[in-house]
Protein backbone atom coordinates (compact mmCIF):
# COMPACT_ATOMS: atom_id res chain seq x y z
CA UNK A 1 0.00 0.00 0.00
CA UNK A 2 1.24 3.30 -0.75
CA UNK A 3 1.51 6.53 1.57
CA UNK A 4 -2.11 8.15 -0.19
CA UNK A 5 -3.82 4.48 0.85
CA UNK A 6 -2.57 4.45 4.01
CA UNK A 7 -3.58 8.14 4.85
CA UNK A 8 -6.97 7.70 3.81
CA UNK A 9 -7.41 4.25 5.82
CA UNK A 10 -6.74 6.65 9.01
CA UNK A 11 -8.40 9.54 8.47
CA UNK A 12 -11.64 7.26 7.94
CA UNK A 13 -10.87 5.50 11.19
CA UNK A 14 -10.26 8.44 13.35
CA UNK A 15 -13.94 9.60 11.98
CA UNK A 16 -15.34 6.62 13.15
CA UNK A 17 -14.12 6.68 16.32
CA UNK A 18 -15.30 10.51 16.87
CA UNK A 19 -18.71 9.16 15.78
CA UNK A 20 -18.67 6.22 18.49
CA UNK A 21 -17.26 8.85 20.88
CA UNK A 22 -20.22 11.57 20.54
CA UNK A 23 -23.15 8.90 20.49
CA UNK A 24 -21.67 7.64 24.21
CA UNK A 25 -21.62 10.78 25.59
CA UNK A 26 -25.24 11.79 24.37
CA UNK A 27 -26.41 8.76 25.93
CA UNK A 28 -24.73 9.14 29.40
CA UNK A 29 -26.12 12.70 29.12
CA UNK A 30 -30.21 11.47 28.92
CA UNK A 31 -28.97 8.44 31.82
CA UNK A 32 -28.20 11.56 34.21
CA UNK A 33 -32.24 12.90 34.07
CA UNK A 34 -32.13 15.11 31.19
CA UNK A 35 -35.54 15.64 30.13
CA UNK A 36 -37.15 15.47 26.54
CA UNK A 37 -38.53 18.03 24.35
CA UNK A 38 -41.59 16.96 24.67
CA UNK A 39 -41.49 16.49 28.49
CA UNK A 40 -40.17 19.96 29.32
CA UNK A 41 -43.01 21.74 26.90
CA UNK A 42 -46.00 19.90 28.84
CA UNK A 43 -44.71 21.10 32.16
CA UNK A 44 -43.86 25.01 31.09
CA UNK A 45 -48.12 24.95 29.64
CA UNK A 46 -48.93 23.37 32.65
CA UNK A 47 -46.92 25.98 34.89
CA UNK A 48 -48.85 28.48 32.70
CA UNK A 49 -52.33 27.70 33.01
CA UNK A 50 -52.03 27.17 36.60
CA UNK A 51 -50.34 30.54 37.74
CA UNK A 52 -53.08 32.26 35.24
CA UNK A 53 -56.07 30.99 36.88
CA UNK A 54 -54.03 32.05 40.69
CA UNK A 55 -54.23 35.74 39.03
CA UNK A 56 -57.55 35.36 38.23
CA UNK A 57 -58.78 34.31 41.91
CA UNK A 58 -56.63 36.74 43.43
CA UNK A 59 -58.15 39.85 41.06
CA UNK A 60 -61.51 38.75 41.66
CA UNK A 61 -61.10 38.42 45.75
CA UNK A 62 -59.71 41.74 45.89
CA UNK A 63 -62.66 43.65 43.94
CA UNK A 64 -65.31 44.41 45.93
CA UNK A 65 -68.87 46.46 45.06
CA UNK A 66 -69.24 48.34 48.58
CA UNK A 67 -68.65 52.18 49.37
CA UNK A 68 -65.67 53.09 50.94
CA UNK A 69 -66.71 55.32 54.58
CA UNK A 70 -63.93 57.77 55.73
CA UNK A 71 -63.40 57.60 58.71
CA UNK A 72 -65.02 60.85 60.66
CA UNK A 73 -62.70 63.52 61.91
CA UNK A 74 -63.39 65.67 64.36
CA UNK A 75 -62.63 69.66 64.70
CA UNK A 76 -60.00 70.57 67.42
CA UNK A 77 -61.38 73.46 69.55
CA UNK A 78 -58.87 77.00 69.25
CA UNK A 79 -56.40 77.60 71.59
CA UNK A 80 -54.50 80.61 71.61
CA UNK A 81 -50.80 80.21 71.67
CA UNK A 82 -48.30 80.32 74.57
CA UNK A 83 -46.51 83.78 74.09
CA UNK A 84 -43.48 81.97 75.74
CA UNK A 85 -43.32 79.41 73.16
CA UNK A 86 -43.85 82.05 70.40
CA UNK A 87 -40.91 84.65 71.42
CA UNK A 88 -40.48 87.84 70.56
CA UNK A 89 -43.39 88.85 68.10
CA UNK A 90 -42.20 91.12 64.40
CA UNK A 91 -43.04 94.40 66.10
CA UNK A 92 -41.38 93.59 69.43
CA UNK A 93 -38.42 92.84 67.41
CA UNK A 94 -38.46 95.85 65.29
CA UNK A 95 -39.01 98.34 68.20
CA UNK A 96 -36.05 96.15 70.15
CA UNK A 97 -34.01 96.38 67.18
CA UNK A 98 -34.75 100.62 66.58
CA UNK A 99 -34.55 101.46 70.27
CA UNK A 100 -30.69 99.44 70.09
CA UNK A 101 -29.36 100.71 67.48
CA UNK A 102 -30.12 104.55 68.44
CA UNK A 103 -28.73 103.73 72.09
CA UNK A 104 -25.32 102.25 70.28
CA UNK A 105 -25.58 105.40 68.06
CA UNK A 106 -26.26 107.81 70.73
CA UNK A 107 -23.15 106.20 73.12
CA UNK A 108 -20.80 106.67 70.20
CA UNK A 109 -21.49 109.70 69.63
CA UNK A 110 -21.28 110.68 73.34
CA UNK A 111 -18.13 108.54 73.72
CA UNK A 112 -16.42 110.27 70.88
CA UNK A 113 -17.63 113.89 71.93
CA UNK A 114 -16.05 112.70 76.02
CA UNK A 115 -12.96 111.90 74.20
CA UNK A 116 -11.95 114.98 72.30
CA UNK A 117 -13.04 117.19 75.43
CA UNK A 118 -11.08 114.98 77.95
CA UNK A 119 -7.40 116.35 78.82
CA UNK A 120 -5.48 113.59 78.22
CA UNK A 121 -2.95 113.10 81.34
CA UNK A 122 -0.20 112.99 78.70
CA UNK A 123 -0.57 116.51 78.03
CA UNK A 124 -1.35 117.86 74.70
CA UNK A 125 -3.75 121.00 73.11
CA UNK A 126 -6.57 121.55 75.47
CA UNK A 127 -4.14 120.92 78.81
CA UNK A 128 -1.44 123.43 80.89
CA UNK A 129 1.51 122.66 78.88
CA UNK A 130 5.27 123.92 80.08
CA UNK A 131 6.66 126.17 77.35
CA UNK A 132 10.17 126.44 79.21
CA UNK A 133 12.11 128.78 81.38
CA UNK A 134 10.65 132.61 81.36
CA UNK A 135 14.46 133.72 80.30
CA UNK A 136 14.62 131.14 77.61
CA UNK A 137 11.72 131.83 76.00
CA UNK A 138 12.34 135.79 76.05
CA UNK A 139 15.49 135.04 74.38
CA UNK A 140 13.82 132.98 71.75
CA UNK A 141 10.91 136.18 71.15
CA UNK A 142 13.65 138.01 70.59
CA UNK A 143 15.94 135.81 68.37
CA UNK A 144 13.11 135.02 65.74
CA UNK A 145 12.24 138.67 65.28
CA UNK A 146 9.67 139.70 68.04
CA UNK A 147 7.51 136.36 67.38
CA UNK A 148 8.31 132.79 68.66
CA UNK A 149 4.94 129.50 67.49
CA UNK A 150 4.74 127.08 70.04
CA UNK A 151 3.32 124.29 68.19
CA UNK A 152 2.03 121.68 70.16
CA UNK A 153 0.32 124.61 72.24
CA UNK A 154 -1.28 126.17 68.95
CA UNK A 155 0.01 129.28 70.14
CA UNK A 156 1.96 132.68 69.52
CA UNK A 157 3.91 134.16 71.84
CA UNK A 158 5.30 137.59 72.18
CA UNK A 159 6.76 139.85 74.39
CA UNK A 160 5.08 142.71 76.10
CA UNK A 161 6.15 145.89 76.77
CA UNK A 162 6.57 146.84 81.00
CA UNK A 163 6.10 149.86 80.06
CA UNK A 164 2.74 149.36 78.82
CA UNK A 165 1.48 147.53 82.01
CA UNK A 166 -0.64 150.42 83.15
CA UNK A 167 -2.68 150.54 79.63
CA UNK A 168 -2.57 146.73 79.84
CA UNK A 169 -4.08 146.69 83.38
CA UNK A 170 -6.90 148.52 82.63
CA UNK A 171 -7.79 146.39 79.61
CA UNK A 172 -6.77 143.07 81.18
CA UNK A 173 -7.36 143.82 84.66
CA UNK A 174 -9.89 141.34 84.47
CA UNK A 175 -8.45 138.61 83.08
CA UNK A 176 -6.05 137.91 85.52
CA UNK A 177 -4.50 134.54 84.29
CA UNK A 178 -3.46 136.60 80.92
CA UNK A 179 -2.22 139.74 82.75
CA UNK A 180 -0.07 137.81 84.90
CA UNK A 181 1.93 136.82 81.77
CA UNK A 182 1.75 140.61 80.60
CA UNK A 183 3.41 141.21 83.91
CA UNK A 184 6.08 138.64 83.13
CA UNK A 185 7.18 140.25 80.15
CA UNK A 186 4.77 137.75 77.37
CA UNK A 187 1.46 137.12 75.94
CA UNK A 188 0.61 133.52 74.71
CA UNK A 189 -1.86 133.86 71.65
CA UNK A 190 -4.42 131.61 70.19
CA UNK A 191 -3.09 130.84 66.90
CA UNK A 192 -6.90 130.96 65.04
CA UNK A 193 -8.11 134.18 63.72
CA UNK A 194 -12.00 135.19 65.34
CA UNK A 195 -13.11 136.01 62.40
CA UNK A 196 -13.40 132.52 60.85
CA UNK A 197 -10.82 130.32 62.26
CA UNK A 198 -8.10 130.28 59.76
CA UNK A 199 -4.64 130.29 61.36
CA UNK A 200 -2.84 133.61 61.70
CA UNK A 201 0.67 133.84 60.60
CA UNK A 202 3.46 137.02 61.61
CA UNK A 203 4.45 139.50 58.86
CA UNK A 204 7.83 140.18 59.68
CA UNK A 205 7.81 143.49 57.60
CA UNK A 206 4.88 144.91 59.17
CA UNK A 207 5.93 143.12 63.02
CA UNK A 208 1.97 142.54 62.64
CA UNK A 209 -0.44 139.36 63.05
CA UNK A 210 -2.05 138.98 59.29
CA UNK A 211 -4.58 136.91 58.20
CA UNK A 212 -4.32 135.64 54.60
CA UNK A 213 -7.76 134.38 54.26
CA UNK A 214 -9.78 137.81 55.22
CA UNK A 215 -6.69 140.33 55.56
CA UNK A 216 -7.72 140.82 59.46
CA UNK A 217 -4.99 142.57 61.25
CA UNK A 218 -3.29 142.84 64.64
CA UNK A 219 -0.23 143.98 66.17
CA UNK A 220 2.32 142.26 68.37
CA UNK A 221 0.39 141.83 71.55
CA UNK A 222 -2.71 140.30 69.48
CA UNK A 223 -4.68 143.91 69.34
CA UNK A 224 -6.81 144.53 66.49
CA UNK A 225 -5.43 146.94 63.61
CA UNK A 226 -7.44 146.09 60.25
CA UNK A 227 -10.00 143.83 58.80
CA UNK A 228 -13.25 141.83 59.45
CA UNK A 229 -12.23 140.45 62.50
CA UNK A 230 -15.03 141.31 65.95
CA UNK A 231 -11.72 141.49 67.97
CA UNK A 232 -8.31 141.23 68.59
CA UNK A 233 -6.96 137.31 69.12
CA UNK A 234 -7.65 135.76 71.95
CA UNK A 235 -5.36 134.95 74.94
CA UNK A 236 -4.42 131.61 77.18
CA UNK A 237 -4.09 131.53 80.58
CA UNK A 238 0.17 131.92 81.07
CA UNK A 239 1.09 131.03 84.90
CA UNK A 240 4.72 131.37 85.94
CA UNK A 241 5.86 127.93 88.49
CA UNK A 242 9.21 127.92 89.66
CA UNK A 243 10.76 130.20 86.59
CA UNK A 244 9.17 128.18 83.84
CA UNK A 245 6.64 129.04 82.08
CA UNK A 246 3.03 127.25 82.22
CA UNK A 247 0.47 127.74 79.30
CA UNK A 248 -3.02 126.30 79.97
CA UNK A 249 -4.77 125.68 76.61
CA UNK A 250 -7.85 124.72 78.31
CA UNK A 251 -8.31 128.09 79.23
CA UNK A 252 -9.14 130.90 76.56
CA UNK A 253 -9.70 134.45 77.10
CA UNK A 254 -11.49 136.28 74.32
CA UNK A 255 -9.34 139.08 72.68
CA UNK A 256 -9.63 142.87 73.06
CA UNK A 257 -12.16 144.94 72.13
CA UNK A 258 -12.09 146.51 68.31
CA UNK A 259 -9.97 150.03 68.71
CA UNK A 260 -7.64 148.51 71.76
CA UNK A 261 -4.17 149.87 71.17
CA UNK A 262 -2.13 149.32 74.41
CA UNK A 263 0.98 149.32 73.47
CA UNK A 264 0.80 151.69 70.63
CA UNK A 265 2.88 149.95 67.98
CA UNK A 266 2.31 150.37 64.38
CA UNK A 267 2.95 148.98 61.25
CA UNK A 268 6.69 148.68 60.87
CA UNK A 269 6.69 148.04 57.44
CA UNK A 270 5.09 146.90 54.18
CA UNK A 271 1.99 144.59 55.06
CA UNK A 272 2.33 140.91 54.03
CA UNK A 273 -1.42 141.03 53.53
CA UNK A 274 -3.51 143.85 51.77
CA UNK A 275 -3.29 147.52 53.77
CA UNK A 276 -4.49 148.12 57.51
CA UNK A 277 -8.42 147.85 57.24
CA UNK A 278 -9.24 146.44 54.00
CA UNK A 279 -11.00 143.18 53.62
Amino acid sequence: MNTTTILIVAVAVLAVLGAIVVLTAARRKDATGVLSRETRSRDTDADVKAKGRDYEREAVAARSTALAVPQSVAVAPFSPPDPEVIGVSRRQFFNRATITLFSAGLGGFGAAVISYLWKGAEGGFGSKINAGKLDDIIAGIRSNKGFLYLPEARAWLTEYPKESLAKAEAVYGRQAPVFTGMQAGIVALYQKCPHLGCRVPNCPTSQWFECPCHGSQYNRVGEKKGGPAPRGMDHFAVSINNGSVVIDTGAVFGGAAIGTNTTGQESEGPHCVGSTGGH
